[in-house]
């Protein structure tokens, strides 16, 4: 007698036998539209998956928030089923499904071409419109060994070889077979909003000893709404790119005579730094923070003993001489320690709260290095708070307090907020942990920002807030971390001498407000499209002369306004002046003054704002008090 499953959806009981596909259920539900997959104890199962136990079922519907995944992976079949239709002896390697997207790697010498990703989509289309079922298969090991060899597909067989058991899971659409876990959608015919965005290179297995692949990306959605919407994202984010507008506006660039990964911050770039830096000196001031000044290297000793060697892969490689290794810093950490440690601590002076703009350097692979974002050199606005445990919840406060206040003045005000608790594998001792985690969430409580509790998923170290920025389209960015840290503290035995005489261990937080002046640089100039508000703008005003006989006059005027503080330029080039303010409106200062004969009579300007057009003439005594008004409250907009 052939073994019956019992299989619960919803209110519904079903009996089906053992190996047939679940799907067989469907047809005896009330329902309207058909599921795509099924949900089984949170996870993700194919209609056609066999009944292999008692399960209970849930269904997935095209446009579940789950299914976006599943449909992007499948899409990813068909992008790979397209190539090798259209490109016969090309080899496969992965396709998985990404944030926003898919992507396929593809081993082939000549480089995919625009034009080919027009024919490749195009064929895509073809085979969704044939609606091809998508059949999983479970094969032997030897078999799935030998399908791939046949079809030439050498990738697959080294990862089937790698990561398969004795029996493999594969899936097969029309002639197009992939090694594959899935879950996939029923068929191609559920993939119709989908498009391919580009081409870049990628290593086999991330490793650049490897063979170089190709790699295509794409984005799926369920709805074309959602697929317009998302081009025309992408088309706002192309314009708003930090690396064309840095360039355009000559705020940074790269070389690699310099090295990969290496900035240099050209003269308007570096103003900004300038005030981003001096405005995070002035509020840390405030909030009772010292400043630490570090090396940039340090013996290779300091970093085993603080673990790096050990747990931190992202080091270059040590220098050595005088018969010692030393270490590029890849963290400002150690350096802060030993100062702590240059003497015996008393409770007395607790908290400790030690700031520097240190320069690290991390070795990241050139595949992913991207502008300012991803670099290899850059410099952290780090700081380590040195505190007893009733000190605790307060100085979290505090750093929640002061980032909030300083990502307000950069035009930050929307965020989302994580606490990551206690992972299985943890180092200090748990009534630590219980202590940090408490007082972690009840700063954030306090500080009235919602935020998501990210079980499980601290460090081994210790537990932390990460708080994300949102852009001025939406996207996130991760900027504010606080960190506890049960690790070093143990590692470099600090202590301090408690009230009642005896040596106790203080705790450690890591804390950073912005992440990287680099990093955050790249965000503002995406944030702001290189529209940088007043307070910030390299060049806040530019000064037109119409004719030559008017520049004395502008000279002049640069002079009394520079000697207010702010940041003014003359144009006396011999362009038209409609030329002239083309070009500022181009370069994205924030105010135009035209001077002529008339101007020059009534001792005005005639004031342009970026973006905003002709505001008329106004005198200079009363247009400078309300510049450095909007200069001094850090306006974001200029409205006068």
């Amino acid at each position: 007698m052939e073994e019956l499953i019992r299989i619960k959806v919803e209110d519904s009981i079903f009996f089906i036998k053992k190996g047939t596909p679940l799907s067989q259920i469907l047809s005896e539900l009330p329902i309207s539209e058909k599921p795509i997959l099924f949900r089984s104890e949170g996870v993700l199962l194919d209609l056609s998956y066999p009944a292999d136990r008692e399960r209970e079922l849930s269904l997935v519907f095209a446009g579940d928030p789950e299914a976006l995944e599943v449909l992007r992976h499948s899409a990813s079949h068909l992008l790979a089923h397209a190539v090798t239709d259209l490109f016969p002896g090309i080899q496969v390697g992965i396709g998985p499904a990404i944030e926003n997207g898919f992507y396929y790697d593809f081993l082939r010498e000549t480089p995919f071409t625009p034009e080919d990703l027009e024919v490749i989509e195009k064929r895509m289309r073809e085979i969704a419109e044939q609606d091809q079922p998508i059949n999983r298969l479970i094969l032997n090991k030897e078999e799935a060994i030998r399908i791939f060899k046949e079809r030439g597909q050498d990738l697959k067989v080294e990862l089937i070889q790698e990561k398969g058991g004795s029996e493999v899971s594969c899936y097969q659409q029309g002639n197009f077979i992939d090694f594959c876990l899935g879950p996939h959608l029923p068929s191609t015919g559920h993939i119709k909003h989908f498009k391919l965005l580009s081409v870049s290179g990628a290593y086999w297995k991330g490793d650049e000893r490897g063979p170089q692949l190709q790699r295509i990306y794409g984005t799926a959605f369920f709805t074309q709404k959602e697929l317009d919407d998302y081009l025309n994202f992408l088309e706002e984010a192309k314009k708003r790119d930090h690396r064309r507008l840095g360039q355009e506006l000559e705020l940074y660039s790269t070389n690699e005579d310099l090295g990969a990964g290496l900035i240099i911050w050209h003269p308007k770039g570096a103003i900004i730094r300038h005030l981003i830096e001096t405005f995070w000196k002035e509020e840390h001031l405030k909030d009772g923070y010292d400043f630490i000044y570090s090396p940039h290297i340090a013996k290779l000793d300091l970093w085993k003993r603080s673990g790096h060697t050990e747990f931190y892969d992202a080091m270059f490689p040590p220098l050595e001489f005088e018969g010692f290794k030393y270490q590029l810093k890849p963290m400002n950490c150690p350096f802060h320690i030993m100062a702590y440690k240059s003497r015996q601590r008393s409770y007395r002076e607790l908290p400790l709260r030690w700031a520097e703009l240190g320069t690290v350097y991390r070795y990241e692979r050139s595949g992913v290095l991207h502008g300012l974002l991803r670099v290899r050199g850059f410099t952290q606005d780090d700081a380590h708070i040195f505190c007893r445990g009733d000190q605790l919840e307060d100085e979290i406060k505090g750093v929640i307090r002061l980032a909030t206040k300083l990502l307000k003045a950069f035009g930050f005000e929307n965020y989302q907020v994580y606490l990551a608790t206690r992972p299985e594998k943890y180092v200090g001792r748990l009534e630590d942990w219980n202590k940090a985690e408490k007082a972690l969430e009840e700063a954030l409580k306090s500080s009235g920002l919602s935020y998501q509790i990210d079980e499980g998923e601290g460090v081994f170290y210790g537990p932390k807030i990460d708080i994300k920025i949102k852009d001025a389209i939406g996207r996130l960015w991760q900027c504010t971390t606080v960190q506890l840290d049960f690790n070093l503290a143990e590692r470099f035995d600090l202590t301090y001498v408690g009230e009642d005489g005896n040596f106790h261990r203080p705790f450690l937080i890591h804390r950073a407000l912005l992440g990287s002046m680099e990093r955050f640089f790249g965000v503002l100039i995406e944030h702001y499209k290189g529209n940088f508000p007043l307070w910030l703008a390299p060049v806040q005003m530019v000064i037109l002369p119409i004719a030559e006989r008017h520049e004395a006059y502008a000279r002049e005027l640069q002079s009394v306004f520079r000697a207010e503080g702010l940041r003014v330029q003359v144009d006396d080039s011999r362009e038209k002046v409609n030329k002239k303010i083309r070009e500022a409106e181009l370069q994205k200062i924030p105010l135009i003054a035209v001077v002529g004969d008339k101007e020059i009579s009534n001792r005005s300007i005639s004031l342009r704002i970026h973006g905003q057009g002709d505001r008329g003439q106004i005198e200079v005594e009363s247009l400078i008090p309300k510049v450095k008004t909007l200069i001094q409250n850090k306006s974001l907009d200029i409205n006068f």
